[in-house]
Formats: structure tokens, C-alpha cells, sequence
């Protein structure tokens, strides 16, 4: 009995230290397979840091559109209103222009009694008169604007 227990210890050994070498094998095979991952990992990375950085540059051009684009828009706000502005004036101008006319139209001078009675103006000629003093008044408009 004295020879089985030594060798019954230097069995249970035998069997601890294949055990120990199977789960070395395992780990090795665990350890492979995260450096695997951690490669795939870093080139994930690499890729999400490209995106990032496009997405970055991509941002800021969209924002040097955007104040341009203000900027753009502020000017034809600006010039509209310059422009509202004028037209109001002109058409102020231009009742002005059209109650004169109305009123060279409407009055007529008197006549002395002693002199014969003139023809009646006739309303085309009117017409005409008031077209031809609005083409006037036009073109100095046209002519202080320029």
C-alpha cells in the first residue's frame, strides 16, 4: 500500500497539469482571438475618427454657407426695403403729378365777353397733353435716379 500512494499523488499531478496545459491551450486561443479584436477594433476606430473628422469639415462648410447665405440675404433685404422705399416715393410723386393734371384739366380760364367764343378743347388732345407731360415727368425721375 505504501506504493500506490505516491503514485496515486503523482497521478492526481499528471492530471493537474494536463488540466493546467488545456486551459493554457484555451486561454492562448482566448488571447488570440481579442488581439484579433483589438486589431479590428483599432481599425474601426481609424475609420470612425476619418468619419468624424469628415463630418467635422462638412459641418464647417455648411456653416460658411449659411452665413453667406445670411449675409446674401441681408443685402437683398436691404436693397428691397431701399427700393419699396423709392417706389413709394415715386408714386407719391406721381399723385402728385396726376392731381395737377387733374386739376390744369379741370379748370378753364375765363372768358372776356368781348371776345369771341373759343372752339371746345377737344378730350384727345387732353388725353395726349397729359401723356406727353407724364413721359417728361418720367424721364427726369429716370434721369435724377441714374
Amino acid at each position: 500500500m505504501s506504493n500506490i500512494l505516491p503514485l496515486t499523488i503523482e497521478a492526481l499531478v499528471a492530471v493537474l497539469l494536463l488540466l493546467t496545459i488545456l486551459y493554457c491551450v484555451r486561454l492562448n486561443g482566448q488571447l488570440n482571438r481579442l488581439k484579433a479584436d483589438e486589431t479590428m477594433m483599432k481599425g474601426t476606430v481609424a475609420e470612425l475618427v476619418t468619419a468624424t473628422e469628415t463630418a467635422e469639415r462638412a459641418i464647417a462648410g455648411l456653416k460658411t454657407t449659411l452665413r453667406e447665405a445670411e449675409q446674401s440675404l441681408s443685402q437683398r433685404l436691404s436693397a428691397a426695403e431701399k427700393f419699396s422705399t423709392e417706389i413709394g416715393q415715386q408714386l407719391e410723386a406721381g399723385s402728385d403729378v396726376l392731381d395737377r393734371l387733374t386739376q390744369i384739366a379741370g379748370t378753364r380760364k375765363p372768358v372776356p365777353p368781348a371776345a369771341a367764343k373759343p372752339a371746345a378743347a377737344d378730350p384727345r388732345a387732353i388725353v395726349a397733353a397729359a401723356h406727353a407731360l407724364a413721359e417728361r415727368a418720367r424721364s427726369r425721375v429716370k434721369g435724377v435716379a441714374a
